[in-house]
């Protein structure tokens, strides 16, 4: 008979760090303890290098742009349209849990206006944007996959195309000013 092997488990210290999986994905920040807005109780989070990030230190995007884009995303969270759903752990009778938050909907209001400026959804500016920043997909999978008009795009052109929306994102912020035109 063969003898069984015992099946290892992690430590503590292994468990708070991202796994061999997850690191061969991309690199990640250090972690930062902060308190969770809804609870109080302290949280440690490890973030992912994301796009917008890479795209400032590598110079292909202004700070304005990369403002732009952080709101968007802050705003995109807020609005509860990533399309997760976390089960409450109380549960209350007769309730239907569709309700939103005046939070929700005041961020709902500010990401329809900002695609509004992009062109709407259906747009090449508006799909990168909701795409790559709202549903944090790579430049290249945004393009490859979801594309526009569902025809994949070249990563260069993919880039190109979300960089025009992120200035027109960062003009619309008010974060750089609107060019006058020549009389």
């Amino acid at each position: 008979m063969a003898k069984r092997s015992k099946r290892h488990v992690p430590t503590l210290e292994e468990l708070s760090k991202p796994t061999r999986w997850r690191l061969q994905h991309g690199g990640f920040s250090e972690p930062v303890r902060d308190a969770d807005p809804d609870t109080g109780t302290p949280v440690q989070h490890r973030r992912a290098v994301d796009s917008i990030a890479a795209m400032l230190s590598n110079g292909t995007i202004t700070s304005e742009m990369h403002e732009a884009g952080a709101m968007f995303r802050t705003q995109f969270r807020a609005a509860a349209l990533d399309g997760m759903r976390t089960t409450q752990l109380l549960r209350i009778p007769a309730a239907s849990g569709d309700t939103m938050t005046e939070r929700q909907v005041s961020a709902r209001q500010r990401v329809l206006s900002a695609m509004d400026a992009l062109g709407g959804l259906h747009s090449p500016g508006g799909s990168a944007v909701w795409h790559v920043l709202g549903l944090e997909c790579s430049i290249r999978e945004w393009g490859s996959q979801q594309g526009w008009q569902g025809r994949p795009i070249a990563p260069a052109q993919a880039q190109g195309m979300f960089t025009a929306a992120l200035a027109v994102l960062a003009m619309h912020y008010g974060l750089m000013p609107r060019p006058r035109m020549a009389a």
